[in-house]
């Protein structure tokens, strides 16, 4: 068992709010991305492949967010259907705002870049508007996204949305997921980062994203004093990673879990954090030990950077447990564990 309580008799599982995108990976891989010729178009943004992610897992998903009202609007949209994800809370922007795009660079296996599209967003326009009382009411849980923090309305949209999850026990995630496009300051970053981490339940961010975070409160945190500052906030679960390090999970009863990368072949260094993410939170839907949400986030990461989409390559369960399986019976039984 872990430390969080959902309420089973809500009909959806989770509803990440926030950025969809588009991301073009590139066909032509280990040579720059002035050198690549053809992509290949999928679903992107952190919240979008999350919300794939446990959809692949067996769970009912819905989202909130703004598309644009063209040809990639409806790209997103259908996808979503065809992976069973509820779209009735996906609304169209209505001033020409366009779907973000995203080009990625696999220059090698380690060394990977992102180049945003990020001016005129569709996502960024989100409104209270378009934020459903009954929709957050009827859900276990909301994933909110750092990214959706950075401009009006959007912003203003997720702290609606958190009003509603607290008022009716839906339980609050907070992916801090920072993207430095769009926002004005790292001051800014750390006041609306720091302000929906004092009322989520669970956390979980890269070492770089807390200190962002805590930039206004604190510098140079250690990893433990930064759980005690967000846990002492009423978050039950805090997890920090730390890329190839592993990463670490700090609950609110005392305890504290730390897990390592599974070994795999590497073919790009982007969107492993999304499947950890969706992985970890089916971990905790299903009442599992927190070591053993870890674990099946870490093997989720390390299967999505050894493949060449995010959304597209998203694991189900039984695929996340035979590829965890295998790695045991290669490396050892405690090869995940720190």
């Amino acid at each position: 068992m872990n430390n969080i309580k959902f309420d089973n008799s809500k009909a959806i599982d989770v509803i990440p709010i926030g950025r969809v995108a588009i991301d073009f990976n590139p066909n032509e891989i280990h040579r720059p991305l002035h050198e690549s010729r053809t992509f290949t178009k999928y679903v992107g943004g952190s919240p979008a492949n999350i919300a794939v992610g446990l959809a692949r897992l067996g769970k009912k998903v819905g989202f909130i967010g703004k598309v644009s009202d063209d040809q990639f609007g409806t790209f997103v949209t259908n996808y979503f259907e065809k992976e069973g994800i509820d779209t009735s809370n996906i609304s169209k922007a209505k001033n020409g705002e366009s779907l973000g795009l995203t080009f990625t660079e696999i220059l090698s296996p380690t060394e990977s870049s992102i180049l945003m599209y990020r001016n005129g967003i569709a996502d960024l326009q989100l409104s209270h508007e378009d934020i459903s009382e009954e929709y957050i009411k009827d859900a276990k849980a909301i994933v909110v996204s750092g990214t959706a923090l950075a401009a009006s309305p959007s912003r203003e949209a997720v702290f609606v949305a958190i009003e509603y999850a607290k008022k009716h026990g839906t339980v609050v995630i907070f992916d801090v997921d920072y993207r430095s496009y769009t926002w004005k300051s790292e001051e800014e970053i750390a006041v609306y980062y720091s302000l929906v981490g004092r009322v989520s339940d669970v956390v979980i961010g890269s070492r770089e994203e807390f200190d962002l975070m805590e930039k206004l409160i604190a510098k140079g945190s250690t990893d433990e004093e930064t759980a005690k500052r967000w846990l002492g906030y009423g978050n039950k679960i805090v997890v920090i990673k730390h890329g190839k390090e592993g990463s670490t999970a700090y609950t609110d009863d005392g305890n504290v879990f730390k897990i390592k990368p599974f070994p795999v072949k590497l073919l790009k260094s982007f969107g492993g954090g999304d499947a950890y993410g969706s992985a970890f939170i089916y971990g905790l839907l299903e009442g599992w030990d927190v070591i053993d949400a870890l674990e099946f986030g870490s093997a989720s990461a390390a299967m999505l950077v050894a493949s060449h989409s995010c959304s597209e390559d998203m694991p189900t369960a039984e695929a996340i447990k035979e590829f965890i399986r295998e790695k045991k019976e290669e490396y050892g039984e405690m090869i995940a564990r720190a």
